[in-house]
């Protein structure tokens, strides 16, 4: 075996993917509480950071732009989200969050215990070691 398929890596690999899987698995259960699905409180997530265009929203989320406007569609008809023109180019609209999505975002990501609970269990430096792995990982 190599480096790239030993038993080391394999054993990091199928942890991180219970990672993921546990954090989404919670995040739908959170964002059915708020009647969301998993993906639209990801995208209100996101925009709750910042307005952006459809396909940028896509492209974080590795999607279809054709999905995420039906996404936007149904979080704009609750009232969490409204598209406004973009103010460096008119032609382009962008999805940005109302004051009630950003008090849901809020309240979304203060539900998610999974990641807070586990990484409460590593010290400041544990945290700022993983940290600066995972950036290395996916290259930032």
């Amino acid at each position: 075996m190599t480096p790239r398929t030993g038993h080391l890596t394999l054993e990091v690999v199928e942890l991180i993917g219970e990672v993921v899987s546990r954090y989404h698995e919670e995040y739908d259960e959170a964002a059915a509480t708020y009647a969301l699905t998993g993906a639209q409180a990801r995208v209100l997530g996101l925009l709750s950071l910042e307005a952006m265009p459809m396909r940028r929203i896509a492209q974080k989320l590795k999607c279809e732009p054709s999905n995420i406007t039906g996404i936007v569609d149904r979080l704009e008809a609750r009232g969490l989200v409204e598209r406004r023109p973009d103010p460096a180019d008119r032609r382009v609209k962008l999805a940005a969050v109302t004051d009630e999505g950003r008090q849901t975002a809020a309240k979304l990501r203060d539900s998610l215990n999974f990641a807070r609970e586990p990484l409460g269990r590593l010290s400041d430096d544990e945290r700022t070691v993983l940290r600066d792995l995972l950036k290395r990982m996916l290259g930032h």
